[in-house]
């Protein structure tokens, strides 16, 4: 038999449960719910299991209208207590949609490392609006810059699999490496207009004319001259620094920046080697200049980018009025900056380079693969994209912003084990019998079964393992909880702590709101070594039943936090996402 109350309790979440599935209560459900209500029940939960389910069978019988009935009589403020539905966040429309034949969005990183968190905002953004509208998402590699942000050839797959594990879905590559012909047919029919140049001033000379808004000499030079310069940059005649493609502006543009911006320049290619056409080629377009030419030939309806492209909106407009263009819709948005984080791709190179970080997936960076390492989650970043949006607006992201996103859906993923760092020894005086602590794999989740930790005393004394940070918790002659087991009370507290039995009661201990803390037995723990954020180590003892888990398993480690495991071979190797 069991308490009249608990007895109440049960009936009445059974009844509830069957009323919201329509008439039939499901034991699991049920006994979930219990558990939250009653934690107290946890150590019973098979014996629970088998009163509940007694119950549900006889409440089932019940024709769902008396069942209704009931439940509004009983309690009818849960009856018409209704779910807030939390709407997900909605892109703003794009503009001018109705000008294209169809919506064709582009996202179009520099292939020299991994996505990092502000990298994937385009690629999310591109892939949601592509998807909002059944138009086409082309995924276009920025490789035409072999010498100061040199393709990793390594890094075209590492883009595609970071945008593989966001879910992104794109219908095409292009590489620009691949265009480079594309780019000189049109600087010859820009030169042959009168509407680019190759200047071969010297550069501070430039800078300083350009400034000061004056025209430099090659400017006003025929047509014909400029045109065998340029095949003079072509066939090896000018060294690398000793000739440029530029695209004539207004001289009096208030940024100097827009002022005859550079279109094409000379590498060394034998010195630095691009690393899919080799040195096949010797002039290589700018930023600006190849992506508003791919832009156009691609039918790029609109352009997602940051706010830092303003300018490069601006050349293109010259550009693009030159050879009569209609130029895309360009919605710029702000940065995304996060405290303390690397974001810089050469700086992250050059770390690497040094031994400062291990590598791109080193868990002090904010890269995708560093992230799926730590155990984030890819919705955790879709998420944090769309609340955002395509916002003008600068973001500054704290580490806890990301937390938090991650927090709430990988909770719901994550098994619970023990971990206990830099382990003390714990002796437990006074035990009159074995103890078998069964704890839920996950607290709102019975039915994914439970762990079993056995304490076995020799006489009447157990040996148990806690966190050596739980130390400063305990405080003699007081009493501490130990989770899913028996309260006890500390006797002596140095190298080990010394305690005695007090009482099995989970109630007597929230009544007098003891501290909980958790333990393993000694000798069975799993040697365990956890990389922090900050690439320290913290090493410890897992419980026995993690020898089940597998590598890229995200679980919690009970009042220490998420890790995902890296390895498990004699010892686990795993990663701290957070708390």
């Amino acid at each position: 038999m069991i308490e009249k109350e608990l007895n109440s309790l049960i009936r009445k979440l059974v009844l509830l449960n069957a009323v919201q599935y329509n008439g039939r209560a499901k034991t699991g459900s049920v006994i979930g719910k219990l558990l939250a209500e009653r934690p107290d029940l946890k150590a019973n939960v098979k014996e629970m299991g088998k009163v509940v389910n007694q119950i549900v069978l006889e409440l089932n019988k019940i024709p769902l209208s008396e069942k209704k009935k009931i439940v509004e009589m009983k309690w009818p403020d849960l009856l018409n207590r209704k779910k807030v539905k939390t709407k997900e966040k909605q892109l703003p429309p794009l503009p001018k949609v109705e000008q294209y034949p169809f919506v064709h969005v582009r996202f179009a990183p520099n292939p020299d490392g991994h996505l990092h968190i502000g990298s994937s905002r385009a690629a999310i953004l591109c892939d949601e609006y592509a998807k909002m509208y059944k138009g086409r998402f082309t995924l276009r590699f920025d490789d035409s810059d072999p010498k100061t942000k040199s393709p990793i050839l390594e890094a075209y797959d590492w883009i595609r699999n970071d945008l593989r594990w966001l879910g992104v879905k794109w219908n095409d590559e292009v590489f620009q490496s691949d265009r480079l012909l594309i780019y000189y047919r049109y600087t010859r029919q820009l030169i042959e207009m009168g509407a680019a140049y190759v200047c071969i001033c010297n550069s501070i000379k430039f800078k300083q004319r350009i400034f000061f808004k004056k025209a430099c000499p090659c400017r006003t030079r025929p047509n014909s001259e400029h045109l065998e310069r340029w095949e003079g940059m072509l066939n090896g005649f000018f060294k690398e620094r000793e000739a440029v493609v530029r695209i004539k502006t207004d001289l009096n543009h208030p940024n100097p920046a827009v002022r005859e911006w550079p279109a094409l320049r000379i590498i060394n290619v034998k010195k630095f080697p691009h690393p899919r056409t080799g040195d096949k080629y010797r002039v290589w377009p700018l930023f600006a200049f190849c992506c508003g030419i791919d832009d156009h030939e691609l039918q790029i309806s609109h352009i997602l980018r940051g706010k830092e492209h303003l300018t490069n909106s601006i050349r293109h407009h010259f550009l693009y009025k030159y050879l009569n263009w209609k130029y895309p819709e360009a919605i710029h948005y702000g940065r995304f900056k996060m405290v303390d984080t690397v974001f810089s791709k050469s700086k992250i190179r050059e770390g690497i380079k040094k031994g400062v970080f291990e590598g791109w997936d080193d868990p002090r960076l904010g890269t995708l693969i560093a992230l799926r390492k730590r155990g984030f989650l890819p919705e955790t970043i879709r998420q944090l994209v769309m609340n955002v949006g395509p916002s003008p607006v600068d973001v500054t992201l704290s580490w806890d912003n990301i937390f938090a996103y991650n927090r709430k859906k990988v909770d719901i993923l994550a098994n619970r084990y023990f971990f206990v760092g830099n382990p003390v020894k714990l002796l437990v005086y006074g035990l009159k019998k074995d103890y078998i602590s069964k704890q839920n794999l996950h607290p709102d989740d019975s039915n994914r079964g439970y762990r079993i930790l056995k304490v076995i005393p020799k006489k009447e004394v157990a040996s148990l393992l806690i966190s050596s940070n739980d130390i400063s918790l305990l405080k003699l002659n007081k009493v501490i909880r130990l989770m899913g087991l028996f309260n006890i009370k500390i006797k002596k507290i140095n190298k080990k702590v010394v305690s005695e039995f007090y009482n099995e009661s989970y109630m007597d201990a929230k009544k007098k709101k003891v501290r909980l803390i958790h333990w393993i037995p000694d000798h069975e723990g799993i040697e365990t070594s956890i990389i922090m954020p900050d690439a320290s180590h913290v090493e410890g003892l897992a419980e026995i039943n993690c020898k089940n888990l597998k590598p890229g398993d995200i679980v919690q480690f009970e009042r220490f936090g998420f890790v995902r495991i890296k390895k498990i071979e004699n010892k686990i190797t795993a990663y701290y996402a957070h708390n």
